[in-house]
């Protein structure tokens, strides 16, 4: 392990600035100046897009090539694209994805296909990652939040199709993001208004589809407080869930970022929330507002990343580029329209 640690510094250190532990949205469909300074001065491990950031495809292809020659060479360029609901690249530019529930009562095969078109369209932009699948379970009664989000309400299922899905996902060359550890399913409210509270002691069945896919290389927490293991703390600003939980129970060792730190779950300054998430065990803080301001608060505060980070980050890209696998995504696209029906593709 020390040989790894010690690698991966020489690694970042002859590849030019070292990263901080955060990952921060920008504020529009091009880098203004300020922008630039900011993260030449204090580069992020990674830059994350959101709709406001897209105009057309080569608007995009031009922003994140832009973006790359502001950044070291090995930070990463994420976007939020599961399907459904939550989907930054959209029609007419893009393809449309079925959300996860209608991908759950298709099938495994659905999964993997989607999965891999999500991919190769988010690869053809230049994206890295991509914060999908959701593991969460569906339960009656719960915040819409996930809802149709999930796969199923089956845990078994939900693992299932999770692992396909992100098969599909490593198949293009894109790394996947599990979310939201150690389970967002049965909150009562949306973590982006308020700080949900999930009381069932036996979460077992949460837990599961995150155990069953441990072996990704990337997982997203939760802003969740789970008193019966922290009756303080949401999971993304707890050191027990993460150590004890997340890295213990679930056994996950890959690369852990938090979900969104301007949630309003969270309270405080923004570097507080970036600073209390990486002493709580996430190895980069994810702020995404865009705004000049806060980016420059977590940026300038952020500690750099860890060796331990680094080299999981390594590891993960490393993984992408092992799995990739040549992909038609015509050929691909007609087989799923067959399994789901144009009506579930086109919704």
């Amino acid at each position: 392990m020390r040989l790894k640690l010690f690698s991966a510094r020489i690694f970042q250190n002859i590849q030019g600035k070292v990263l901080k532990a955060a990952i921060v949205g920008v504020g529009g469909i091009e880098l203004s100046l300020a922008e630039e300074r900011l993260l030449r001065a204090h580069p992020p491990a990674g830059i994350i897009l959101f709709a406001r950031n897209i105009e057309s495809p080569t608007q995009l292809r031009a922003l994140i090539a832009e973006t790359r020659r502001v950044l070291p060479p090995r930070a990463v360029l994420m976007v939020d694209q599961e399907g459904g609901r939550v989907a930054r690249l959209r029609p007419p530019n893009w393809r449309v994805h079925p959300a996860a529930a209608s991908i759950g009562a298709a099938g495994e095969r659905a999964a993997w296909l989607t999965g891999a078109l999500i991919g190769l369209d988010c690869s053809a932009c230049g994206f890295d990652v991509v914060c999908a699948p959701v593991l969460d379970l569906r339960w009656p009664g719960a915040a819409d939040v996930i809802g149709d989000r999930a796969f199923s309400d089956q845990p078994q299922e939900v693992a299932r199709l999770g692992t396909a899905f992100a098969d599909g996902l490593l198949a293009s060359g894109i790394q996947p993001v599990m979310k939201h550890l150690p389970g967002h399913g049965r909150a009562q409210v949306d973590s982006h208004l308020a700080l949900p509270r999930v009381e069932e002691a036996d979460l077992e069945p949460d837990l599961l589809p995150f155990a069953a896919n441990a072996h990704l290389p990337w997982a997203m927490t939760a802003h969740i407080v789970y008193p019966c293991w922290d009756l303080v703390h949401p999971a993304t600003l707890s050191p027990s869930v993460i150590g004890s939980v997340i890295r213990g129970r679930i056994g996950f060792r890959g690369v852990l970022v938090s979900d969104d730190l301007a949630m309003h779950a969270l309270s405080g300054p923004p570097e507080a929330r970036a600073s209390a998430a990486l002493e709580a065990g996430c190895d980069l803080a994810l702020y995404c507002t865009g705004e000049l301001e806060t980016n420059a608060a977590v940026l300038e505060s952020c500690p750099e990343i860890t060796g331990a980070a680094l080299a999981r980050l390594h590891a993960a890209r490393r993984l992408a580029d092992d799995r990739r696998i040549w992909l038609g995504p015509d050929v691909l696209a007609v087989e799923r329209e067959r399994l789901l029906g144009y009506s579930a593709c086109s919704s």
